[in-house]
């Protein structure tokens, strides 16, 4: 039986708005072969449809059913804790899309849950109810721990940093839904049908991709193609992956 893959997408099929070399053509290998395939980002802000539209725009076809954010994995995570819940969000339509799917209701008042995603335009006024509603009681949940991701002229604070600014207001510690997760990776094999035996995890960083891929039982395969952007840069951590290539394009299906 043909492995199912576990495919991260900034750095991996994507190096900001452009495409990375091979990529393409990479993807359409995994349809051709009609071998079973999730795009996965720790990105929230976009609901599948707009990562579909953003990835068409630069030669990539696939389907919304090929999408898997951790907006999504956070929503369903909070359906398996509470199936009626409500929830203060900091984010943007992705992750407010995703919690109202699982039937959510998004409130200021007295909510069970705050929940971190990612936004470009932070406001100190939300971020200081955050921290309020968090001190009365609410539970806090974030969706990824990255703390820098890319942006126009260099890097910007990402979901991780400000979790650490609202944890230092009210000393309380977030729960982190997204890779390194290894819970992000069993939903998106139970989307998939699939078992971690049977998949390889596909990514450019070794903190994250990897270490998820290998905590969750997956082979692992590292692209040089993004963040990580050299061999040498491997030897760095106690763990590795299964397999490093210079990008998909160079990646043999098993």
């Amino acid at each position: 039986m043909a492995k199912s893959y576990l495919i991260d997408m900034d750095g991996v099929i994507v190096r900001g708005n452009e495409l990375v070399p091979g990529a393409d053509a990479f993807l359409q290998r995994l349809h051709d072969r009609q071998i079973k395939f999730l795009i996965l980002t720790n990105n929230p802000q976009y609901t599948p449809a707009d990562l579909k539209y953003r990835l068409g725009r630069i030669g990539v076809n696939i389907t919304t059913e090929h999408i898997y954010t951790s907006a999504i994995a956070t929503a369903q995570f909070l359906k398996t804790q509470q199936a009626e819940g409500t929830a203060f969000v900091v984010g943007e339509v992705g992750l407010t899309e995703a919690l109202h799917s699982v039937g959510y209701v998004l409130t200021d008042q007295s909510p069970d849950f705050v929940v971190l995603g990612e936004t470009t335009t932070y406001s100190y006024g939300r971020i200081t109810q955050a921290v309020r509603l968090i001190r009365e009681g609410a539970r806090f949940i974030a969706t990824n721990p990255d703390t820098t991701g890319p942006g126009e002229g260099g890097i910007v604070p990402a979901c991780g940093a400000i979790a650490a600014l609202i944890e230092s207001a009210t000393g309380v510690k977030p729960y982190f839904v997204g890779k390194p997760n290894p819970l992000m990776m069993r939903a998106a094999l139970r989307y998939l049908e699939e078992h971690s035996e049977n998949a390889i995890m596909v990514g450019d960083r070794m903190d994250t991709d990897v270490r998820v891929g290998i905590e969750s039982g997956l082979e692992t395969v590292l692209v040089l193609s993004g963040v990580t952007g050299s061999v040498e840069e491997v030897k760095r951590y106690p763990y590795r992956p299964t397999r490093v290539v210079p990008s998909v394009a160079d990646l043999e299906l098993e």
